[in-house]
């Protein structure tokens, strides 16, 4: 635990030496949010009413959270090996560890490519106002063949195929099903967690409290890859964080929280807890339900169900303030940690 704590405070003071000088290369190159609200007489949605007046503020603190931890990662876990300490691990080593950056670069570098499109691309008519990056569509291909990709290796190399439902202690054998079962909690969590990235620090201090749950999971388990790995992301979030609560000087970006809300699912998948998952990143789960109850309106009543979607979005256009909203989902979500710690283990 010394080690994960040093780890931590270590992965922190990196970060925050870099991301001083990575928010000024970010204003040089004019990686910045741009205005979405259309002009003329076209209607705006609500979200650019509320939020354009952020434009200008630096997007891109993902990649260098994604950049920072990979690096560490990998300065650090050979000195691990090569002086002796103990390594543990439930799967082959080199697997756990593939499966895991796999995971973190690759929706990385697609959530990177949507924010380049998004930032540097020409926007499309939409019915309110104008769209930026990825098509909707598209993106979501993408995430499944990465998602698919994941799910095979998991239950290929690893040879993980169960699903463990607590308080029940009843356990389902999916066979070659777990590979579209671990991809559909891989997309799902994708999408969810870059959906809720739509408020200053919300996304950022719920990350820091699931990836702390999971910290202890790893811990319990002895897994050593992950006590180390996790460890590192928090203190880079840590860091990032400071600079996102509100009134943010930078953003996540579609490359953190692509690739955040990917790493996440897999650390469940990992721990075999994907019931722990679902409390511990409740929030997550209702923002990304909120949007697809908003969608299925749109296809099938031909109108929205809610004002606006997600959940956090609709608080903010009803009069909560935008920091109360986001302290109020970091309290929910510790408590849900709590929860999803408590079924974890009994």
């Amino acid at each position: 635990m010394a080690l994960s704590l040093g780890l931590l405070i270590f992965s922190f003071i990196i970060t925050g030496i870099l991301i001083i000088p990575f928010i000024n290369l970010l204003y040089r190159l004019k990686f910045t949010r741009k205005v979405e609200a259309p002009k003329g007489k076209k209607k705006a949605s609500l979200f650019d009413v509320m939020h354009d007046w952020k434009a200008g503020t630096p997007v891109g603190g993902g990649i260098l959270i994604i950049g920072v931890v990979s690096l560490l990662f990998l300065f650090i876990f050979p000195f691990i090996v090569y002086f002796g300490l103990r390594v543990n691990s439930a799967y082959p080593l080199q697997d756990e560890l593939r499966i895991i950056f796999l995971t973190f670069v690759a929706f990385g570098m697609l959530g990177f490519y949507d924010d380049l499109v998004k930032l540097f691309g020409k926007p499309k008519a939409g019915q309110l106002g104008r769209i930026f990056g990825l098509s909707r569509r598209w993106k979501f291909f993408l995430q499944w063949i990465i998602a698919l990709t994941i799910g095979f290796l998991l239950w290929g190399r690893l040879g993980i195929d169960i699903v463990y439902i607590p308080i029940v202690d009843f356990v389902i054998h999916l066979s070659w099903w777990y590979v579209v079962f671990a991809a559909f909690i891989v997309v799902a969590f994708t999408n969810a967690v870059n959906i809720t990235d739509g408020l200053d620090g919300l996304v950022g201090g719920l990350l820091v409290i699931c990836l702390f749950a999971f910290w202890i999971i790893a811990s319990s388990v002895i897994d050593t890859p992950l006590s180390v790995f996790i460890p590192l992301w928090i203190g880079a979030l840590f860091a990032f964080l400071y600079f996102n609560v509100w009134p943010a000087r930078i953003w996540m970006g579609d490359a953190g929280a692509l690739a955040f809300g990917a790493t996440l699912a897999v650390i469940g998948l990992l721990t075999g807890k994907i019931f722990t998952l679902l409390v511990i990143g409740a929030i997550f789960v209702a923002e990304v339900v909120s949007s697809s109850i908003q969608i299925f309106g749109w296809k099938v009543f031909k109108r929205p169900l809610f004002r606006i979607a997600p959940f956090h979005l609709l608080l903010q256009s009803i009069g909560w303030e935008e920091p109360k909203i986001v302290m109020r989902a970091w309290l929910a979500g510790a408590m849900l940690a709590i929860f999803g710690l408590w079924l974890a283990f009994i």
